[in-house]
Order: structure tokens, then sequence, then C-alpha cells
């Protein structure tokens, strides 16, 4: 009798390391509010650790109902990571027109002047394609992230702009293993719960 190797966890390597502007694939039971099934993409990844957002937790506030000043954004507010939950933070791909951002991708661009970004909003420059905002954001101090990928957690990609910016974000976890090959888009069948058949 032939042995099947049934283990879905073996060589899950994709050959990428934790950068900034790769995202982070969350394996099919990790659990939590924040990090079951989701994509973040990493900000920042340096020897003092790592800051990321959450791509496809939305909530069901839009941004200009708490943000002051900030007229009919109808872009979803998205749960960053459950760091600092209580603070805002935003990608976008204005570039230089905002002072102060920080260049993540050839297209993406992190942080920067918010009375900036605010008034680009306002005067139709700027639109949900354009600025994606998060409450709180994913932090890992030193060696932590590489720590959680040895144990497989999760799995680092690279992720075209358009996906990371397109705000219908509900099949991105999905999505995101389907293009890494046959083997990961068998994990998307699991259900979210293993007890579950």
């Amino acid at each position: 009798m032939k042995n099947i190797d049934l283990n879905i966890f073996k060589n899950i390597h994709t050959g990428l390391h934790p950068a900034k502007g790769r995202v982070l694939i969350a394996e099919p039971f990790l659990e939590g509010p924040y990090f079951s099934r989701s994509i973040i993409l990493l900000t920042e990844h340096t020897k003092e650790g790592s800051i990321g957002f959450v791509l496809n937790k939305a909530t069901d506030i839009y941004p200009d109902e708490i943000i002051e000043d900030l007229l009919n954004f109808r872009g979803e507010l998205f749960v960053g990571g459950p760091v600092a939950s209580n603070t805002l933070h935003f990608i976008h791909t204005l570039g230089k027109l905002i002072p102060g951002s920080k260049k993540i991708t050839s297209s993406i661009y992190w942080g920067g002047s918010f009375e900036d970004v605010k008034e680009l909003i306002n005067e139709g420059t700027a639109s949900r394609s354009s600025v994606r905002f998060f409450a709180g954001y994913s932090g890992w101090a030193p060696g932590q992230l590489e720590h959680e990928i040895a144990e497989k957690s999760w799995i680092v990609a690279s992720l075209e702009d358009a996906m990371i910016m397109d705000v219908q974000s509900e099949n991105l976890w999905r999505d995101s293993l389907s293009k890494l090959g046959s083997k990961y888009k068998t994990w998307t069948n699991f259900p979210s719960n293993p007890t579950y058949n």
C-alpha cells in the first residue's frame, strides 16, 4: 500500500522573507478576530520589529463618520490590527501629494499629512480607490514575526498593488492563496472551524 502524505503544512515556504511591501497570509486554522484568514500588508520590517495592516477585515463604519471635516468618503474603515485600536492610519497611492508619506511598494505609500489627505478627498482628487483607512495596526517585536513564520502561522507572499488597494476584500485571503498554486488552493476548501465537516 502506498503512503499518502496529507501534511498540508509541509514545505509551505514560498521562498520569500518578510519585508516592507510584502504580505502575510494566515494559515487556514489561525484563530482570533484579527488574524483568522487575514492578509496583512507589511509597511515596516526591520531589526526593531514589524508593522502592518490587515487588508481584509472591514468594519461597518465609514471614515467620514468619525473623522472631523472629512466629506463624502464612502470607503469602509478597516481593522488594521489589535495594537492601538483607537488610532487611525492610512495607505494610499497619492505619492508625493501627501507630505511625509513613506513609499511601501512601487505605487503604495503609508501615512503622511492627515490634513493633506483630507483636503485631497474633500476636493475629489482622492477616493476609496486611492486611500484606505485603518483603525489600529498589527505589530511584532524583534524576532517575533520570524518565529511565527517558522511555526507556519503565516505564508510570506507578494501581492499586486491593485489587489492591496481593492476595498472589495471579502475574497482576498482565498484569492491570494489560489495564486500561490494548487498546494495552497486546497487550503481554501478547509472550513474555518476544522471540527465542521
